[in-house]
């Protein structure tokens, strides 16, 4: 349960929570514990009315849709594929940016077969926006549903091309993969519990104003 008097945030360890805590910072918050190196999930904070809840990336958007946190911070892929359902997303955060992207094989026409009018075998985590990505494009495909090591689909031959996200795009270079196809653009997004927002503003709004001020600089 979040605190009564008090605030819980959600965040996932890695890039999003490293590139947060300067927006934490900004409202006064400090963690006092670093998720990866400390085993604890519930980490406090320099102010008593303010806990952090270091969950998995993908269950962020659930943890703030059921009231187990109040607030969280997700990426506009997670969102995506949660559909945001009972979540007020106020704000774009900048952060932790990507790109979600069409790849595959350089030896694999992938223009020619879109053209052709071919059925494409596509490997993702993200099939929701994969579906509505092809489906816009009117391109037949087959959604392989993978968790991981998307890369490695096309390469033994389970996908023809894949729909993950792309960064500096050297893992792709290192398994002879290109992009083909640019989806969308990807950050991070602060969530709240609608609930919550209600019911804890007084708590909440500076919050906000502190995150949307520093994402301003």
């Amino acid at each position: 349960m979040t605190i009564l008097n008090g605030i819980t945030l959600a965040l996932s360890k890695g890039r999003i929570f490293e590139e947060t805590l300067p927006l934490l910072a900004a409202a006064g918050i400090t963690p006092t514990d670093n998720p990866e190196t400390s085993r604890k999930l519930i980490i406090g904070t320099n102010r008593p009315d303010v806990r952090l809840v270091i969950v998995r990336a993908t269950d962020t958007p659930t943890y703030v849709q059921y009231g187990a946190a109040d607030m969280g911070i997700a990426g506009k892929d997670v969102l995506l594929e949660h559909g945001g359902a009972g979540l007020y997303q106020p704000l774009d955060l900048n952060i932790a940016k990507c790109r979600l992207c069409v790849a595959a094989p350089k030896d694999f026409d992938y223009a020619a077969a879109v053209k052709r009018g071919a059925r494409i075998r596509v490997a993702t985590k993200y099939v929701k926006a994969a579906r509505e990505h092809f489906a816009a494009k009117g391109v037949h495909v087959d959604l392989i549903k993978l968790y991981g090591s998307m890369e490695l689909a096309p390469l033994v031959g389970l996908a023809d091309a894949i729909v993950d996200l792309v960064s500096t795009g050297g893992t792709l270079k290192a398994n002879n993969l290109v992009e083909v196809e640019d989806i969308m653009p990807i950050s991070s997004r602060l969530v709240v519990n609608q609930a919550s927002l209600k019911l804890k503003r007084e708590l909440i709004q500076p919050v906000l104003e502190a995150f949307a001020g520093a994402v301003k600089k």
